[in-house]
C-alpha cells in the first residue's frame, strides 16, 4: 500500500491547551481506521485536521503526496471538496429537499447536480426507493445513510466519518457498518472517529487517543482474522 495522508509531528494549541500534542500519523490508501478515546482526547481536533478544516498550529499534512500545511483556505476548501467524503452523526440534512436532492447538494459544489447519479449513490445504500422523502419522514439510519451516499458521490479518496452510528440504534448501526464494510472491500479509505468500542473493533486499525497524544496504533486481530 501507499499512504494517502501523513500526519507529520502535528501539534494544535488553543491557548494553553494542548489539544494536539507531536501527533504522527499515516493512513495507507484503502485502509480503514478507528480513531478513538475519551471526550476530550483530541479525536475531533484530529478528525477536523484530517479533513482540511482546519490546520495544525505546527507540524505537517501530506495529503497524497502534497503538502497542505500552509495551503490556502480556499485550495484547503478546494481539496476537501473533491477529495474527501464527510459523514456526520448530526446528519446536516437540509430539512426542505428529498434524499435525492440532499445528495445533489455536494454535486452542487463539486460540479453540476446529476440526479442519475445521486440515484445510484442511493442505491448503493439501500434507499432508492425512498429517494423522494424529505428528512422528517425518515428513521435516524435512513437519514445517516443519505449522508453516506452524499459522501461517496463524488468519489472521493476518503471517506472521514464523526461518530457516524452515535444516533443510531443497534440494527441501523449494523446496516451503516455493513456498507463500510463493502466500501472498503471496494479499496475506499475510510478513518471512523468513534468512542464505541463495538464500531472501533469492526476497523482494521485501532488508534487510541488520551490527551492529545496517540497512546497506542495497532492492527486489528479481529478484523485480520475475519
Amino acid at each position: 500500500m501507499s499512504s494517502l495522508l501523513e500526519l507529520k509531528d502535528i501539534s494544535k494549541v488553543y491557548g494553553s491547551l494542548h489539544a494536539l500534542d507531536h501527533v504522527s500519523l499515516t493512513v495507507e490508501k484503502g485502509e480503514w481506521i478507528a480513531i478513538m478515546g475519551p471526550s476530550g482526547s483530541g479525536k475531533s481536533t484530529m478528525m477536523n485536521i484530517i479533513g482540511c478544516l482546519d490546520k495544525p498550529t505546527s507540524g505537517e499534512v501530506i495529503f497524497d503526496g502534497r503538502n497542505i500545511s500552509k495551503e490556502s483556505n480556499q485550495k484547503m476548501t478546494e481539496l476537501h471538496r473533491d477529495k474527501i467524503g464527510l459523514v456526520f452523526q448530526q446528519f446536516h440534512l437540509i430539512n426542505y429537499l428529498n434524499a435525492v436532492e440532499n445528495v445533489m447538494v455536494a454535486q452542487y459544489y463539486h460540479s453540476m447536480p446529476d440526479e442519475k447519479e445521486a440515484m445510484e449513490a442511493l442505491e448503493r445504500v439501500g434507499l432508492k426507493d425512498r429517494a423522494k422523502h424529505l428528512p422528517s419522514q425518515l428513521s435516524g439510519g435512513e437519514q445517516q445513510r443519505v449522508c453516506i451516499a452524499r459522501a461517496l458521490i463524488n468519489s472521493p479518496e476518503l471517506i472521514l466519518a464523526d461518530e457516524p452510528t452515535g444516533n443510531l440504534d443497534e440494527a441501523n448501526e449494523n446496516i451503516v457498518l455493513d456498507i463500510f464494510r463493502q466500501l472498503h472491500r471496494e479499496g475506499t479509505s475510510l478513518v471512523v472517529v468513534t468512542h464505541d468500542p463495538e464500531v472501533g473493533e469492526v476497523a482494521q486499525r485501532i488508534v487510541r487517543l488520551d490527551h492529545g497524544k496517540i497512546v497506542s496504533d495497532r492492527l486489528n486481530e479481529h478484523f485480520l482474522n475475519s
